[in-house]
């Protein structure tokens, strides 16, 4: 599979205690930089307006006073000045939204994620703020509504109770300084076009093409990998849904490598996962543990798929066309490595458990551990092959294997028809010969389309994860 970007959303309730978060270098271990478009006071004046409002609604829960994009970057961006590179996501921000932001640049504790954290309002300053002066001290209660009388809000003492306040004479008792939210903010269109800009705004510093991200096609054949974050309790559950994940994306990289359409893939995906998934939200909610349990049926019956296809025979082509031979070649590679997979799974592991379900006695203890530790071996070693399989494709200058047997069918489908060309040639006398180049140049043009179907038009990965 491709690399994609990764892009999130979350809501803030507290944006002062999350500003100083983000930003302190007593609080964050690895801090490159920080930079905001305004002043601190700003986020004072927002926190209390929407606090106000908030309270006046009578909405329950917890207000949203701002939001929060988390924006991983490719390790290539170390080469690049922090304090340039946080400046250029915010500024890009606040020219598209036209409101305030505040942002700062890590790594995880691990060094494994360099990301910027970007706090942004959801409101706007007005041009002409609403200050209304209190004309004589007003009285508030606990639940911060005015009351007529100073005796209201006193206890028996003769102080003013906890939670009541007044506002004296002169003083500020109400003011507006932003306008409403942008509802636009919250909408799923906001977070997917944020990922397609903040995508391409990465690419641009990164030359090497097939290390170029990509914003994650839901409408696929394959599943998206969920980030485990910080201090995250639902870690294993993650890892193991991670895991399932994982192996339905390999499976559906050998169903394309042995000829299957993607169509037909994506068919197996929608029916066996996506329509299933809906319906166990329904009877049961959201339980992981039933997403993978379903998972994990698609990648059985995926595979009985697999086993029941018989690709048709491909013509053999005798014309020089070395870019042709080279993806043939590739497409080898990949036969072969599926094949290697394959004895690694169904043979070698199968009969290293055998052995060492017989290695039973008190004096077999050496065997079996030396047994248990070339089962573990040969489990990494057919972990790394099967990773293996995007790795040949991408060191050619293709995406995934799906974008390379996309433009591989579309190219021997292009072989066949210059052969039907050149019978006509040769049953008309030589009349209407096809350009020899006209191949090769067929084949680029079907490289370069496949890359900018893979890069553009993308849909949000929110159609497996909203599932869960």
């Amino acid at each position: 599979m491709a690399r994609h970007s990764f892009i999130q959303i979350q809501k803030l309730t507290d944006v002062k205690g999350r500003i100083d978060y983000i930003s302190s270098q007593e609080k964050q271990e690895n801090l490159y930089a920080t930079y905001q478009t305004t002043t601190s006071d700003l986020w004072e004046n927002l926190s209390v307006e929407n606090q106000q409002e908030f309270q006046k609604s009578g909405a329950k829960g917890k207000c949203i006073e701002a939001r929060e994009l988390i924006i991983a970057l490719p390790e290539q961006y170390l080469e690049y000045n922090p304090q340039e590179v946080l400046k250029r996501f915010t500024d890009d921000f606040k020219q598209r939204h036209e409101v305030e932001c505040v942002s700062a640049l890590h790594h995880n504790k691990k060094m494994t994620n360099y990301h910027i954290h970007l706090i942004f309002s959801e409101r706007q300053l007005l041009e002409n703020p609403a200050v209304k002066i209190a004309p004589r001290n007003m009285f508030y209660n606990e639940s911060g509504k005015r009351v007529r009388t100073k005796k209201e809000i006193l206890n028996e003492a003769g102080n003013v109770k906890e939670g009541c306040h007044i506002i004296f004479k002169g003083g500020v008792y109400e003011q507006q300084l932003f306008t409403c939210k942008n509802a636009y903010f919250k909408s799923k269109e906001f977070l997917k076009k944020e990922k397609q800009v903040y995508t391409e705004l990465i690419n641009q510093n990164i030359t090497n093409p097939t290390e170029k991200l990509q914003v994650f096609n839901s409408n696929g054949v394959y599943l998206p990998t969920k980030k485990v974050g910080k201090n995250n309790p639902k870690e294993a559950e993650i890892l193991a849904d991670n895991k399932t994940r994982q192996e339905w994306n390999y499976s559906v990289d050998e169903a394309l490598i042995s000829g299957i359409e993607e169509n037909e893939i994506y068919r197996i995906k929608r029916e066996e996962i996506a329509v299933k998934v809906k319906a166990s939200i329904k009877e049961n909610g959201n339980k992981p543990g039933l997403f993978r349990r379903i998972v994990e049926q698609a990648v059985k019956c995926l595979k009985r798929f697999i086993e029941k296809w018989k690709a048709p025979p491909k013509p053999v082509l005798n014309i020089d066309m070395a870019e042709f031979r080279s993806m043939q070649y590739i497409k080898r590679q990949l036969d072969d490595r599926l094949r290697a997979i394959h004895q690694v799974e169904n043979r070698i592991i199968p009969d290293l458990e055998n052995r060492l379900n017989n290695a039973k006695g008190m004096f077999k203890g050496k065997e079996r551990k030396e047994i248990q530790c070339d089962i573990a071996e040969e489990k990494k070693r057919l972990a790394y092959m099967k990773q293996s399989l995007s790795a040949v494709v991408r060191g050619a200058g293709y995406h995934d294997v799906c974008n390379f047997m996309t433009v591989y069918s579309q190219a021997e489908k292009e072989v066949m028809h210059y052969e039907k060309e050149m019978e006509i040639y040769r049953n008309h006398g030589g009349e209407n010969e096809p350009e020899r180049g006209s191949l090769e140049k067929t084949l680029r043009r079907l490289k370069e389309e496949s890359r900018q179907r893979s890069t553009g038009n993308k849909k949000l990965e929110k159609h497996t994860r909203g599932a869960r």
